[in-house]
């Protein structure tokens, strides 16, 4: 599980998205990295640079188990990626070009929808190149995440008494770039008659202080409703029926910064830290409830949902680059250095679930998701899925040390000192 998962889900607009809009003239040159590293002043720091880390490139002979892997399956999440690509107003955030991808996305739809590993392979060759992202310090680190799926109620009872709330209709997402002054720091604001104040934090919401605008969607218990909210979606099973299952998505946030419930239970405790996996911090709460209601209140941070029942009941939530994730394929990435759609390759040796066992993982992922605590230049979050296994498999990966490496198109570099083509 990753701290702040808190994924910036959005709603699919209906019908079927196609690249054809996106498609560019060939071999039009594509400066990516250069808009990407340009300080705030507007200087290009260097050709192979993205803030503080270093992109060297690789050849894919350098990516140990390279043609081994299974990339038929990335290939599918990366054509998924392309069907929304032109809705993704994300892209512009990053500074990479809105029609980066496009030519491979053009290519890609040329493909019959399932090719082989091996038709797979040759079309990430063909298209793009590995660069490994060094950042300063050290290497990546990975985290996972998944879907919960959870017993619930449309009504409170009992045991389900703390509700997931809609977004109310005063809060207003703040332009990351424009910040007012006295809102620093925040995300969001409220809207009031006297202009933008800071949203309500977790303690106040909790406390009642929306009044008519709480607007409850379903009812969990407090436990799991605190992880949804560190998930950023779930499953919500209401009755015994397979149709009795209510699937919850993100729709916003009160804007006040993230802090890590683990890290407040180990400051207080005393646990040690590689210690406090999620089912570990699960049985803290059950065995501490009023320690642990008095810490959730400490992370003023709190999301609100929206009912999702336009997804396809038998794929994954719906990531923050508008396309239903695929588990072990789908990646959050730091959405303020690299764009949705983006391949990446990532090395690492994972913790098997209940054991001390390391297992070596080399997989292609493609870049579909976001998270409040995801943030670095070699820093993702791995998409295990939906249900308990999957949160079993997620939340041993901690600060899992990982080679990073991107999958640029071609032609997407400046030459070397800076210099156009």
């Amino acid at each position: 599980m990753s701290p702040g998962r808190q994924s910036a889900n959005r709603v699919l607009a209906s019908g079927v998205r196609t690249v054809s809009r996106l498609v560019v003239a060939a071999g039009r040159l594509l400066p990516v990295l250069a808009a990407v590293a340009a300080p705030a002043g507007g200087a290009v720091a260097g050709p192979n640079v993205l803030g503080s880390a270093r992109l060297i490139e690789r050849s894919y002979a350098d990516l140990t188990g390279w043609r081994t892997d299974r990339q038929a399956l990335a290939f599918a999440a990366f054509r998924r990626s392309c069907d929304v690509l032109a809705e993704t107003a994300a892209w512009q955030a990053t500074g990479f070009p809105v029609d980066a991808l496009a030519p491979a996305c053009a290519a890609a739809l040329r493909l019959p929808a399932a090719p082989d590993d091996a038709e797979a392979r040759a079309f990430f060759e063909a298209h793009f190149v590995p660069y490994r992202v060094e950042p300063r310090g050290g290497e990546g680190f990975l985290t996972g995440y998944f879907e919960p799926e959870v017993q619930g109620s449309l009504q409170p009872t009992e045991r389900f008494s703390t509700p997931l709330l809609a977004l109310p209709d005063d809060l207003v997402p703040l332009d990351e770039r424009a910040v007012p002054a006295h809102l620093a720091g925040l995300t969001a604001a409220r809207r009031t008659p006297d202009g933008l104040v800071p949203y309500h934090d977790r303690a106040a919401i909790e406390d009642g202080a929306l009044g008519v605008r709480a607007r409850p969607l379903v009812y969990l218990d407090w436990v799991d409703a605190f992880f949804i909210h560190v998930q950023g979606s779930a499953r919500v099973r209401i009755g015994p029926g397979p149709k009795d299952v209510v699937r919850v998505a993100y729709a916003g946030r009160n804007g006040h910064p993230y802090s890590s419930l683990g890290k407040l239970v180990v400051a207080e405790t005393g646990i040690p830290p590689e210690q406090m996996t999620a089912p570990a911090l699960v049985a803290w709460l059950r065995a501490n409830p009023e320690a642990g209601r008095r810490l959730m209140r400490e992370n003023r941070s709190y999301i609100f949902f929206r009912r999702a029942d336009e997804l396809d009941p038998a794929a994954g939530p719906l990531g923050a680059g508008m396309t239903q994730l695929v588990p072990g394929r789908s990646l959050a990435v730091d959405r303020t250095l690299w764009p949705y759609g983006l391949p990446v390759w990532l090395e690492a040796e994972l913790p098997e679930p209940d054991s001390e066992t390391l297992r070596p993982m080399r997989r292609l992922f493609i870049a579909q998701d976001t998270g409040a605590a995801i943030r670095g230049p070699a820093r993702a979050d791995i998409f295990f899925g939906s249900g308990a296994a999957a949160g079993k498999a997620a939340g041993v990966v901690r600060h899992a040390p990982s080679a990073f490496v991107v999958l640029l198109p071609k032609d997407s570099l400046p030459l070397e000192g800076g210099a156009r083509p």
